[in-house]
């Protein structure tokens, strides 16, 4: 990661250091190459083989996947590679798209200034944006209004230094206005990044999977969560918060830069309620990621076609946790399993200092204490039983925001109504909520939710909702993490992406793997479809 801000900041809570590992890897590679030892399997080894996950999930839920990975860590920064070093110079990414307008968010690596020509046919502008300085390491929002609903637009990028001759020109790009019903369209999806795992993330592999989604043109990109860990930034002020969020700005900007980008909270991400309650730093973590998240990312709030949380939170502002929208014949609804629950939902790397809180270890904590809050829950009802949309899409970063599992853990708690051990009662612990969240999502006939957290691809279903685990983008090692918390369905390993195409009499659903050039085989090629199904449109 980028080094961090001198000035003086208070102790990371959530500091976990990766030079043991990575000396500890140096010294297996040492000794392999003096002794001929094989490091690692073959990639189709590691797929047959696949698990990597363990029992580690039960009674857990952050699940450090480092100890298990099989990548040879890489050395030297999380860089993008030297052939697209110009998405580094200045990073663009989209985002609050409306039937009318969308915000370009450009944020350059030394001072520049831009302007962007636009047009609805290619190679061909009709108009411009007004020349807009862009100080370095600072996100300039570009407000781009005037435009007409369902209209795919072309645009160029112009940027120089200020008051240089000529502009650099970046290749044409596109961009896209909400869809209206009838329409088709792309999306894409990644599960969790974790560019702070040199054994399981590798910038290669993560560039390569984000420049293959952005050559489906999707409308838009969605981030399940854990893709910007603190657990690398050693002391913490507003600065160094902001440095997990920069890191990913020129990778997020390559398929930013044609359609817009959503941003989910995981566990990794340290945004919660529980962290900001605190009277010690986690509350100062908490506060500063957030807050680095929401200005150097186009987030959304409750501009034009979105919905969400409309009260400013303390400290921070509108706090853009949830959101909702309807693009052509579908409904999106992203929801936060960390920002609205007093109760410590799952704090990634144990509790304060690595240690377990007392009363709040993953074995003994209250389950039912872990929620998504009256009103988010008061929201999403109404969301899901307003809309008449064909296609209901519900995301959150895992189930519970914890545990492991998909279908697997969907009877529990707040979201299935019933406690492990047939403690509590869901009317008893959810007083004035209709339904628990799963039978809400059959009730309104959700069609696909989305999760993350458990690094591995695998659809299952349950009570006619797809239950959909999305991979890592970027995990060298290609394994199926946690799959023995999967006990039905299709799993298979990462790495790759989530492409949904949606028309309005189905979505199709497809898992496109990603490789590194130097582990394509016959049978594993960079691109290749490994998995898709279809679900039909469902009237309300």
């Amino acid at each position: 990661m980028s080094a961090e801000d001198p000035a003086v900041g208070k102790p990371n809570p959530f500091y976990r250091p990766a030079f043991g590992q990575v000396v500890r890897r140096q010294f297996i590679g040492l000794m392999a190459a003096t002794f001929g030892w094989t490091l690692l399997p073959s990639v189709s080894a590691q797929e047959k083989k696949g698990k990597g996950g363990g029992k580690g999930g039960k009674g857990g839920g952050g699940g450090d996947d480092t100890s298990k990975a099989r990548g040879p860590a890489f050395q030297g920064e999380y860089v993008l590679p030297e052939s697209l070093a110009e998405f580094a110079k200045v990073s663009l990414i989209f985002g609050r798209a409306t039937d009318k307008a969308i915000t370009a968010s450009l944020l350059p690596a030394s001072t520049l200034e831009a302007f962007l020509e636009i047009g609805t046919a290619k190679g061909r502008y009709t108009r411009k944006t007004t020349v807009t300085p862009l100080p370095a390491g600072k996100a300039t929002e570009i407000v781009i209004d005037g435009l007409s609903p369902n209209t795919e637009y072309f645009y160029r990028l112009n940027y120089r230094k200020p008051g240089a001759g000529n502009y650099t020109q970046r290749a044409e790009a596109r961009f896209a206005t909400q869809r209206a019903p009838g329409s088709s369209f792309v999306f894409t999806i990644q599960g969790d990044s974790h560019p702070e795992r040199a054994q399981s993330s590798h910038p290669d592999l993560y560039s390569r999977t984000l420049v293959t989604a952005a050559a489906d043109k999707p409308d838009f990109h969605i981030c399940i969560g854990d893709d910007f860990s603190i657990e690398r930034v050693r002391t913490i002020n507003e600065a160094n918060c902001q440095i997990p969020y920069l890191l990913q700005r020129p990778f997020l900007g390559l398929v930013g830069s044609v359609g817009q980008v959503f941003l989910m909270n995981g566990n990794h991400e340290q945004g919660s309620l529980f962290n900001f309650a605190q009277k010690d730093e986690r509350h100062d973590v908490a506060v500063g990621v957030q807050k680095a998240r929401n200005s150097l990312y186009p987030t959304v709030g409750t501009e034009g076609i979105y919905s969400g949380p409309t009260e400013p939170f303390k400290e921070i502002g509108p706090l853009k946790s949830y959101t909702s929208w309807t693009w052509g014949d579908a409904l999106f609804v992203l929801l936060d399993n960390y920002w609205h629950s007093p109760a410590l939902v799952d704090s990634g790397f144990g509790g304060k200092n690595g240690k377990e809180e007392k009363g709040a270890d993953k074995k003994n904590r209250d389950w039912w204490g872990i929620t998504i809050g009256d009103a988010q829950y008061k929201w999403l009802k109404k969301t899901l039983e307003t809309s008449k949309a064909k296609h209901k899409f519900v995301f959150a970063h895992h189930v519970l925001g914890s545990g492991r599992g998909g279908v697997d853990e969907a009877d529990l708690y707040e979201w299935g109504g019933q406690g492990k051990k047939g403690e509590g009662s869901f009317k008893e612990k959810r007083p004035g909520w209709e339904l628990p969240i799963h039978q809400l999502m059959v009730k309104h006939k959700v069609s696909v939710f989305f999760q993350g957290h458990d690094h591995l691809y695998c659809q299952q279903e349950k009570d006619g909702i797809i239950y959909q685990e999305l991979p890592m983008p970027s995990d060298h090692g290609y394994i199926a993490y946690n799959e023995d918390r999967y006990q039905s369905g299709k799993k298979l390993p990462s790495s790759g992406y989530v492409r949904v195409t949606v028309t309005p009499a189905s979505a199709k659903v497809e898992y496109v793997r990603c490789f590194l050039p130097k582990d394509e085989t016959p049978d594993t090629k960079h691109g290749m479809i490994a998995h898709a199904y279809e679900v039909k449109a469902r009237t309300t």
